[in-house]
C-alpha cells in the first residue's frame, strides 16, 4: 500500500514536472495517476483476433469476462476510462511503420502513417485509421475540464482522448493509452 502511494506520488510529480518544462498543458487526469492498479503479469494468453474491415457488430460483455481476457491495468484504461501514467507506455515510441489495433478487441484503429510526436508521453495520432471504427463522447470526469473522450466503437473500449492541438492537416490530437493499443507492423 505505501509503496502504490509512493508511486503514485512519484507520477502526479513527473506529470507537474513534464507539463512545466515543456510549457505545454498535459490534459490528461493526474487525479488517475494516484488509482492505477499495481501491474502484475499478463493475464493468460488470449487469441486477439486482427480486423481491418469492421461489419459494424459491437462485442458486449460483461466486466467479469473482461477481467479474464485483461490485465488489471488494461482492464482499469480500457473499461472504466483510466489513464496509463506519462511516459511508461511500450508504444509511445514506436516509429515502426504498421497498424494500431483496440487491445481488447482487435479493431483497427490508428495508422503508423498518421502517428507523430507530441512530447506529451502518450502515442498520439492526428487522425484514426476510419472514422468508423473510433467514436467520440463528452467526458466531464473533470468538472473543470470538459474533454472529449475516444472509444472503439466496436467494443466500448476507452483509448483515450482528443484534443485541437494537434498538427496538419486535421489539427487533432488523438492521445491515446498504450496499454490500449496492440499493434502489429506492416509486412
Amino acid at each position: 500500500m505505501k509503496l502504490n502511494l509512493a508511486l503514485a506520488l512519484l507520477g502526479i510529480i513527473s506529470l507537474s514536472i513534464i507539463a512545466g518544462s515543456s510549457g505545454r498543458v498535459l490534459a490528461e487526469r493526474a487525479d488517475s495517476v494516484a488509482a492505477l492498479p499495481t501491474p502484475k503479469a499478463a493475464s493468460a494468453k488470449r487469441n486477439l483476433s486482427f480486423i481491418d474491415t469492421w461489419d459494424g457488430a459491437k462485442i458486449n460483455k460483461t466486466d467479469a469476462i473482461w477481467k479474464t481476457e485483461l490485465t488489471e491495468l488494461e482492464f482499469y484504461v480500457l473499461r472504466k476510462q483510466g489513464t496509463q501514467q506519462a511516459y511508461t507506455g511500450e508504444l509511445t515510441d514506436n516509429k515502426a511503420e504498421g497498424t494500431y489495433y483496440c487491445n481488447a478487441c482487435g479493431l483497427a484503429v490508428f495508422s503508423s502513417k498518421h502517428k507523430y510526436d507530441s512530447e506529451t508521453g502518450w502515442p498520439s495520432f492526428y487522425q484514426p485509421i476510419d472514422k468508423k471504427h473510433v467514436g467520440e463522447m463528452e467526458d466531464k470526469s473533470i468538472p473543470s475540464d470538459v474533454r472529449t473522450e475516444v472509444h472503439c466503437n466496436r467494443c466500448g473500449g476507452h483509448l483515450g482522448h482528443v484534443f485541437d492541438d494537434g498538427p496538419e492537416p486535421t489539427g487533432l490530437r488523438y492521445c491515446i493509452n498504450s496499454v490500449s493499443l496492440k499493434f502489429r507492423p506492416s509486412k
